[in-house]
């Protein structure tokens, strides 16, 4: 198993090859009952590429830090995608999902990183 930072960074390459938006990592290490140690947030602009998005986090992980998820829910409509990792949820999703959802703010207690947008 690899280390999460190295998860977590692979996580980040893979949305940033598709052009993923607005990435936020949310340190949950400090949070006893968070459900793991990381959130991983992303937008991507169109349903095709939240699945581009999903595959691209998946190959990153799997290359770079030989991590599969332990589950992947939604793509069937790739309005909200979320990938188990374990140690890390990774969400993707379309713009009106996340502004309903809004997870940053229902971990507002915890540490959130923004990564800048590529372009």
């Amino acid at each position: 198993m690899s280390e999460t930072p190295e998860l977590v960074n692979s996580i980040i390459e893979g949305i940033q090859e598709k052009k993923g938006r607005q990435i936020a990592v949310i340190d949950l290490t400090s949070i006893h009952t968070a459900p793991c140690s990381y959130f991983v947030i992303s937008t991507g602009g169109s349903p095709q590429q939240v699945e581009a998005i999903t595959d691209a986090v998946f190959e990153s992980a799997r290359k770079n830090a030989g991590e599969k998820p332990a589950a992947v829910a939604g793509l069937d409509n790739a309005y909200w995608v979320a990938m188990d990792y374990g140690t890390v949820m990774v969400h993707v999703f379309l713009p009106e999902a996340r502004e309903h959802y809004d997870l940053e703010h229902l971990w507002d207690d915890a540490d959130i990183r923004t990564v800048p947008d590529l372009d």
